[in-house]
């Protein structure tokens, strides 16, 4: 086990408290990425003290034939003038995050930040992400567990766990 249900959940409530202390007086949008996000953005959006509205994106890309990244799901909440966070369970590259953040930066949100309960700043491809609130830094391991996935299984454990290859 890398990371058990206990300490996920602590560092998720402090997430939430910096996000009620941050948007005090607001109403923010909680956008999640579809499908790894659901474990994290539940919990936060549960932990979280202040009036929310949620929203999901789902997005595919890096095709077989390069296609590039897409929309399978876009937002059904307008965002122009709306404080937007965009809510993932891992930030590796940046580059599926650089292609949201652009694509909704175009519709005039209020602000539009970035929340990942897991972090890989050193694969970073892209330097200009908005990133504000980090959960924990991992290391460059394959993982389940907490919205990770093998084969579409393991998502709904309530820890991380590390692959052995």
């Amino acid at each position: 086990m890398f990371l058990d249900a206990e300490e996920i959940g602590a560092r998720v409530r402090e997430i939430a408290a910096e996000l009620a202390r941050d948007y005090a007086g607001e109403e923010p949008l909680l956008v999640g990425s579809l499908k790894a996000c659901i474990p994290f953005i539940c919990d936060l959006s549960q932990a979280t003290p202040i009036h929310h509205m949620l929203d999901f994106v789902e997005l595919a890309g890096y095709g077989e034939n390069d296609e590039g990244i897409r929309f399978l799901k876009d937002l059904d909440t307008e965002i122009e003038g709306r404080h937007v966070v965009l809510v993932d369970a891992v930030v590796d590259t940046g580059l599926t995050m650089h292609y949201l953040t652009r694509s909704l930066a175009i519709r005039n949100p209020g602000s539009l930040h970035i929340a990942t309960l897991f972090d890989r700043p050193y694969r970073r491809l892209v330097d200009d992400l908005p990133v504000r609130y980090v959960g924990f830094t991992i290391p460059d391991e394959f993982f389940v567990g907490y919205g990770f996935e093998l084969g579409e299984r393991y998502r709904n454990l309530p820890d991380l766990r590390l692959v052995r290859r």
